[in-house]
């Protein structure tokens, strides 16, 4: 099997080599690039085509999320991991909508990181816990807490 390809993208460079090096020293997973805004994620994942787009949300020149969208919408098979230091629903939720496979926040352990690259390349998505309780918390229409049945549902 051969290595996770994951593409790098954070205008911050010290960020963007402690990532890299993260990255490199993994066994089954290789950095194929390095971006320090969304118009140089778009290009590289175009070229590169990565397995998984490492991507920051804020970045200058085009942020992360319109390069999510554009990556999503022109590179086949592609996973993007937002990574942000804000945890703020707007972001999460305009990140989703973009086609984003997953949302962390920087201050996730290393080996926690590690495993959401290879949880997304393998097509599964993947949300940071403080972000996945205020969406059970928020989410209008669930059961009541000792309810087994779900709304709407008839059988």
């Amino acid at each position: 099997m051969s290595d996770i390809r994951v593409l790098v993208a954070d205008d911050q460079a010290l960020l963007r080599g402690s990532f890299r090096v993260l990255i490199d020293t993994t066994p089954g997973l290789t950095t194929v690039g390095e971006a320090a805004d969304g118009v140089e994620a778009v290009e590289l994942a175009r070229v590169e085509r990565p397995d998984v787009v490492l991507m920051d949300v804020r970045m200058p020149r085009l942020d992360g999320i319109a390069a999510t969208r554009e990556i999503c919408a022109s590179v086949a098979a592609v996973r993007v991991l937002m990574l942000t230091m804000f945890d703020l629903d707007d972001a999460v939720y305009a990140a989703l909508r973009a086609g984003a496979s997953g949302f962390l926040l920087k201050d996730v352990p290393p080996a926690e990181l590690l495993q959401a690259i290879k949880v997304v390349a393998a097509g599964e998505g993947l949300l940071a816990p403080s972000v996945t309780r205020r969406l059970i918390a928020e989410s209008p229409g669930w059961p009541s807490r000792g309810s087994r049945r779900w709304p709407g549902w008839t059988g």
